[in-house]
């Protein structure tokens, strides 16, 4: 298939649709989710999903507490194969150290809630209960 992306000053696309064709979400909706909840900026201004991406804005976007800042360098409104997706941005150096940091301190701490899962069970409650001193 021909994908076509514009390099050009004057290209524009919504950010929505931007963010869905460089594969940084899965689906167009996931992406217009976290523009409407504040986590995708345009030049450190939230956007509504509507808002058009130029190239050469920088956009900084907030996925799972990992923050990455970059730059547009093309458009595109089909989302195509990966290879293709990286061509449309690229990080600063600055996002993609912070991000590295991001990811090893993730993998040597682990969270203390992330065993638990769901509801504590009846020996779990017991347990509890015993040690807070309750009934």
């Amino acid at each position: 298939m021909n994908y076509k992306i514009f390099t050009e000053p004057g290209a524009r696309l919504r950010i929505d649709k931007w963010l869905w064709a460089a594969r940084f979400f899965k689906t167009r909706s996931l992406a217009a989710d976290a523009v409407e909840k504040g986590r995708v900026r345009i030049g450190g201004a939230a956007v509504k999903p509507a808002k058009d991406v130029r190239v050469g804005d920088l956009v900084e976007i907030d996925i799972e507490r990992i923050v990455w800042q970059i730059e547009v360098l093309g458009i595109c409104d089909v989302r195509g194969p990966a290879s293709i997706a990286q061509t449309l941005y690229a990080e600063t150096g600055d996002s993609k150290a912070k991000r590295e940091v991001e990811l090893e301190r993730r993998k040597t701490y682990r969270e203390p809630a992330a065993a638990l899962h769901g509801r504590p069970t009846k020996r779990d409650r017991r347990t509890i209960d015993k040690l807070s001193g309750g009934d």
